[in-house]
């Protein structure tokens, strides 16, 4: 039930994007077709899982044993640059179609703060290994929501008229305002299901 509760929360209650204002970049830039959203969206979700079970292990198993966890943020970065770059040069190897659709958003998660916030926030919440895992799946996939949807708001907003002052980035960032406010409704529902449950 823990995991449920996890994979709720990570979702819609605390989505990265909307609630804890991580990875901004990729998802004002790489939103203006849903095509492409959803690309990014699969990227994130493949790297983000596999990079918080790598950067778990690190500092389970190297860090904290040999008091090196003042370490720990430059490790994760060098981690998370390497996992990216040994996805990409396995995909191009292996599935060159997956890599010609994946390959322009690998190099774009290198500097998704989203990733290596999630790494850090699961040693943080004192995460087990399995934990880790559905938190970080889960938040990839609340990333990826969040990324579709606002892919498709803003592919409607090209066929309104806007008035002249809020054209551009203006009505963008109004509207991701706006979907970010429409998440916080789900806020409470952790605890709901907690209580439901007898979790707490």
């Amino acid at each position: 039930m823990e995991y449920i509760l996890i994979f709720i929360s990570a979702i819609f209650v605390n989505n990265i994007v909307l609630s804890q204002f991580l990875g901004i970049c990729p998802f004002l830039g790489v939103s203006k077709k849903v095509e492409t959203a959803m690309g990014m969206g699969a990227a994130v979700a493949f790297v983000m899982t596999l990079a918080t079970i790598v950067t778990y292990l690190l500092q389970i198993y190297l860090l904290n044993p040999n008091g090196l966890q003042y370490l720990q943020t430059l490790a994760f970065i060098l981690v998370i640059a390497a996992l990216v770059q040994m996805v990409e040069i396995v995909l191009k190897k292996v599935s060159p179609a997956l890599y010609q659709a994946l390959g322009i958003f690998l190099p774009l998660i290198t500097t998704n703060c989203a990733v290596l916030g999630v790494a850090i926030l699961v040693i943080q919440k004192d995460f087990s290994l399995m934990e880790s895992v559905v938190y970080a799946f889960s938040t990839a996939l609340g990333f990826a929501l969040a990324l579709i949807v606002f892919a498709g708001l803003r592919e409607h907003l090209e066929l309104v008229e806007v008035p002249k002052g809020m054209r551009g980035m203006a009505i963008v960032l109004v509207t991701a305002g706006l979907l970010s406010l429409a998440f916080m409704g789900f806020s409470g529902v952790d605890g709901g299901l907690r209580i439901l449950f007898g979790l707490d």
